[in-house]
C-alpha cells in the first residue's frame, strides 16, 4: 500500500532553515510527480511545491519563491523540501502527496509541524 512519511518538521525562529522529508513506499516512486502542501488547522490547505518524476522540473507557490528548494532523491525513495529564511507565515503543517491515476485518487502523509516563531 501507498506509504508517505514526512519528517523534519520543529519550531525556529524567523530567518531560520528547515529541511523536511517525504519517505515514500508502496508504490515505484520514480514514475510520481510529489507535492507538497501546507495546512493550518481550520484553513484551506495550500500547495507549496511540486517536482516532476524525473526530478527534471519544479514548481513553486509564489509565497515561497526563493525560499524554499524541492528535491528528490530516487534511490533513497525521498523527496526534500528544504526552507530557507522561514517567516512566522510558513508555520503550518506540511504533508507530501502524490496523485495516482490506477485508483483516481490522491494520497497523503500523517503531515509534520512548521512553526516559525521568535
Amino acid at each position: 500500500q501507498v506509504r508517505l512519511v514526512e519528517s523534519g518538521g520543529d519550531l525556529v525562529q524567523p530567518g531560520g532553515s528547515l529541511r523536511l522529508s517525504c519517505a515514500a513506499s508502496g508504490f515505484v516512486f520514480s514514475s510520481y510527480a510529489v507535492t507538497w502542501y501546507r495546512q493550518v488547522p481550520g484553513k484551506q490547505r495550500e500547495l507549496v511545491a511540486s517536482i516532476t518524476s524525473d526530478g527534471g522540473s519544479s514548481d513553486y507557490a509564489d509565497s515561497v519563491k526563493g525560499r524554499f528548494t524541492i528535491s528528490r532523491d530516487d534511490a533513497r525513495r525521498t523527496v526534500y523540501l528544504q526552507m530557507d529564511n522561514l517567516k512566522t507565515e510558513d508555520t503550518s503543517v506540511y504533508f507530501c502527496s502524490i496523485f495516482r491515476l490506477i485508483d483516481n485518487r490522491r494520497y497523503w502523509g500523517q503531515g509534520t509541524q512548521v512553526t516559525v516563531s521568535s
